[in-house]
């Protein structure tokens, strides 16, 4: 039921039947947006947000004396970075509450369709209007479809070389970005590159692209929190690629093996979609000696394969070292983006934010835990899952980095 009021009738990839608009759309998607020559064009988006993040700690820290939200401040970096790339904005950090006040308008616009709809599993509960779920997904899709087309129109203007603001929206965009280059594309091609697609594309980026990014943030320095030998061995890693004098970068990633290896286990333990998105069976099938009927939805359990002890060694322990072998051997059995055609596109692009937040968080901070119990690792409940109980954490200052992070 999401896929066709929310994609603006089925005007996303992750959505579409499998057929020429569903390949248009992938190449689209592909070639246009999440390219390696596109990802690397937002590379200073995801430079200027994680040093904002990192100035964000240092002011919020007390010298380790008090609490720090992760959960919330990993949010805002995926959201900030996420309205850079979509619409080429930065919020106005001179205005903290103002921009608090943002942010929590802007999950409550975007987070709730991330939940378990009932009508998809039962479509009699649709036709009966079942809890009200389609009339309240309708009115959701009202209100982001007003927040993107004040985007659209916005960038619509600044194209046609208009300064001022649009509806009260402060600033200037500063960066290229998603919604600027799918107009420059509907000038050549508007029959494909109609507004409704363009609405759709921004929304799934924004859908798609920010919790997800944050929950990965926070699984990972929750299980470094309760592992502080690994948290150890990634600081010195980082450290000697990239010194005291700077923080890390793009270029950097590539040097950090380990790091990598981190989030690759935390994804393993904690996907941040366990079943990842529904599939359908275009055709009769036949799979694992089960007969699979035509139009039949499917759930891949991500969550119970990479947790299957007949996969892995050990499945349940946190042991990042287990990635340092070749990745074509784990084929078929890790999976947190998905496999094929169906695969998530941008899991580079959030991968990319993901390891440079962490990098700098863990370069710029001593890290501990609040109190002498380990983190709570329950999970909650949902079609994405974060910690059950949002993680909150010690951090100060590290002494050789503080003139230099006081500087943002």
């Amino acid at each position: 039921m999401a896929g066709d009021i929310v994609t603006y009738n089925y005007l996303s990839f992750v959505w579409t039947p499998y057929g020429p608009l569903w390949r248009d759309l992938r190449r689209l998607s592909v070639v246009e947006i999440f390219s390696s020559n596109s990802v690397q064009k937002f590379c200073s988006i995801r430079e200027e947000e994680v040093a904002d993040f990192v100035s964000r700690l240092f002011k919020v820290s007390a010298n380790g004396t008090q609490s720090v939200d992760l959960k919330y401040f990993f949010s805002l970096l995926a959201t900030k970075v996420m309205v850079g790339v979509v619409a080429g904005k930065r919020g106005d950090v001179r205005d903290m509450e103002a921009e608090k006040r943002s942010f929590q308008e802007f999950k409550k616009i975007f987070f709730p369709s991330l939940g378990i709809n009932l009508c998809d599993f039962f479509p009699v509960l649709r036709w009966i209007g079942f809890m009200g779920i389609e009339k309240n997904l309708r009115e959701l899709h009202r209100t982001r479809n007003a927040y993107i087309q004040n985007l659209v129109d916005e960038i619509r203007l600044r194209k046609s070389g208009f300064s001022g603001d649009v509806d009260g929206m402060k600033g200037e965009g500063k960066y290229p970005c998603l919604i600027e280059k799918l107009l420059s594309l509907q000038e050549q091609d508007s029959n494909f590159c109609s507004n409704e697609l363009i609405k759709s594309m921004a929304l799934m980026m924004f859908i798609a692209g920010t919790e997800t990014t944050a929950i990965t943030m926070e699984w990972a320095m929750a299980l470094l929190l309760n592992h502080p030998e690994v948290l150890q061995k990634a600081r010195e890693e980082i450290i000697s690629q990239v010194g005291h004098e700077r923080l890390p970068n793009d270029s950097d990633l590539a040097n950090l093996p380990y790091l990598r290896c981190v989030v690759n286990e935390t994804l393993r333990l904690y996907p941040p979609a366990p079943t990842l998105l529904p599939h359908y069976a275009s055709e009769d099938c036949r799979v694992g000696g089960y007969e699979i009927p035509k139009h039949t939805m499917l759930m891949v359990h991500a969550w119970a394969i990479h947790r299957d002890p007949t996969i892995w060694e050990e499945p349940t322990k946190f042991k990042p070292e287990r990635f340092e072998a070749s990745f074509e051997e784990k084929e078929g059995k890790y999976l947190p983006f998905g496999l094929g055609r169906r695969a998530c596109p941008g899991a580079t692009m959030g991968m990319r934010l993901v390891l440079l937040a962490l990098a700098a968080a863990i370069q710029c901070f001593d890290w501990e835990k609040v109190g002498p119990k380990k983190v709570d690792m329950s999970p909650g409940t949902g079609f994405t899952i974060s910690k059950a109980k949002p993680l909150e954490a010690l951090c100060n200052p590290r002494p050789e980095l503080i003139k230099f992070i006081s500087q943002f």
